[in-house]
């Protein structure tokens, strides 16, 4: 699971718990200008994510860290689809965030107040 807050003009993701681990990530920062928009989609989970370098996929558990799709570098941290929000960036390392959050609709109100 992932905690995003705002930190003046950054949005800053902690990753939790193990998810550390499995994600092989603990924090991102992301300036607010560099987020295009985010959207709750539990489908996004459904099918292949790419290819993994370096993360953790336990197909119907667990998908976290690095992938790889169609030319696209996507961080992923999804335990409960249910929980996605969908970030997508631009000018930064990773393409889109797929996470797994708390309160999705919270999440997403607070990207898009980013923006």
């Amino acid at each position: 699971m992932v905690e995003v807050t705002r930190d003046g003009p950054t949005i800053v993701f902690n990753v939790q718990g193990m998810h550390k681990v499995w994600a092989l990530k603990s924090r991102l920062e992301i300036p607010a200008a560099h987020i295009r928009g985010a959207r709750c989609d539990p489908a996004v989970v459904q099918g292949w994510k790419g290819w993994r370098a370096p993360g953790t996929s336990i197909p119907g558990i667990l998908t976290a860290g690095t992938f790889y799709l169609e030319g696209r570098r996507i961080f992923w941290d999804v335990a409960n689809p249910a929980n996605a929000v969908v970030v997508d960036l631009d000018d930064e390392t990773f393409n889109q965030l797929v996470i797994e959050v708390q309160d999705p609709d919270q999440a997403v109100a607070l990207l898009t107040a980013a923006v």
